[in-house]
C-alpha cells in the first residue's frame, strides 16, 4: 500500500456498526470488526484463513509473519483463533500504522508491529523462525517488483520452518498473466503450490484476488478439505493444485529480479 496521510481514513460499515473499513485514496484495503476479529469480510482474507485453519490442529500456537499490515485483519484474526500466536507484522507506510494505532482498538501484545521493506525485512530474518509468512504487499494497487522475483521467495523457503507454509494475496485481472509468474516463482523453490480463487477468475471472467499458498513438503495441506472450504465459502472459490495447477501455468517461467528490472 502506498498513500499519504491525507488520502487514508477509517470508516464505520453502515450494514455491521462494528465494522470498520480502512481506505487509501478512497479504495478499500482493509476490514476489522473491533467487536468480533474472527469475523472475515473479503474474500481472500476467509481463502487465507482457510489454508491456516487446515495447516495446524485448531488453536495451536502459530508463529507468524505478515508482510503488508493494514488494518491488521488477519494478526487479529491469528490471535483470537489460536491464543499465544508470536506474530511480527511488517508495514511499509508509517501513516497507516498510526491510523491503525489511533482509530482501532489495540493490538494483543503478542503481536509485533513496525515500519519497513518487507524484503529487507525477510532478508534480515534467521532461517526456519516461522510456521506462516503472509504476504499482502502492495503499492498503488501493484505488487512492488522487489517482491514479485523468484530470489523474494527463496528468501521467504529460507525463513519458513520445514512444515511452514507461505501465503500471498495476488491481486490479477485477466488473463491472469502475472498469477501464472507468481505460480512459476513458487513452484520454482517449494514442492507444493496450491491456488485458491473465485471461480469467475479462474475461468478469466473478472479483476479480483487469487490466494496461493507453497509448503517445503509434498502433500502439506488436505486438498480435499481445502477443495470443501473454497467451495463452501460465501463467494464460492475452487482450488488448482497439482495437475490442474500445471494447466493454468501453460509453461510460464519465473520471474528474476533482472527480468523485472527491465520493466
Amino acid at each position: 500500500m502506498g498513500s499519504g496521510a491525507e488520502d487514508l481514513e477509517i470508516v464505520v460499515d453502515r450494514a455491521r456498526p462494528s465494522g470498520r473499513t480502512l481506505l487509501a485514496a478512497g479504495v478499500e484495503q482493509s476490514y476489522v470488526d473491533v467487536a468480533d476479529p474472527r469475523h472475515l469480510h473479503f474474500e481472500y482474507v476467509r481463502r487465507m484463513a482457510a489454508v491456516v485453519d487446515l495447516a495446524a490442529p485448531a488453536r495451536r500456537p502459530l508463529t507468524a509473519l505478515h508482510l503488508g499490515g493494514g488494518a491488521l485483519t488477519l494478526p487479529r484474526w491469528l490471535a483470537a483463533t489460536r491464543p499465544g500466536s508470536a506474530q511480527r507484522v511488517v508495514e511499509r507506510e508509517p501513516a497507516v500504522v498510526e491510523l491503525v494505532r489511533r482509530e482501532l482498538p489495540p493490538v494483543p501484545p503478542e503481536i509485533a508491529v513496525e515500519v519497513g521493506d518487507a524484503r529487507e525485512s525477510v532478508a534480515a530474518a534467521p532461517a526456519e523462525a516461522y510456521d506462516l509468512v503472509l504476504a499482502d504487499v502492495y503499492r498503488a494497487a501493484r505488487m512492488p517488483r522487489h517482491v514479485a522475483s523468484v530470489e523474494f521467495v527463496a528468501e521467504v523457503a529460507r525463513v519458513l520452518r520445514p512444515d511452514g507454509i507461505y501465503l500471498v494475496n495476488v491481486t490479477d485481472l485477466p488473463p491472469l498473466v502475472f498469477s501464472r509468474t507468481q505460480v512459476a516463482n513458487l513452484r520454482a523453490v517449494f514442492a507444493d503450490v496450491y491456488l485458491v480463487a473465485d471461480r469467475r477468475m479462474l475461468r478469466g471472467r473478472r479483476y479480483g484476488n487469487l490466494v496461493l499458498a507453497a509448503a517445503h513438503r509434498p502433500d502439506r495441506l488436505p486438498v480435499r478439505r481445502l477443495v470443501a472450504r473454497a467451495a463452501a465459502d460465501p463467494v464460492p472459490g475452487g482450488v488448482l493444485h497439482g495437475a490442474t495447477l500445471d494447466a493454468f501455468l501453460a509453461g510460464t517461467r519465473p520471474a528474476t529480479d533482472a527480468d523485472l528490472a527491465d520493466h
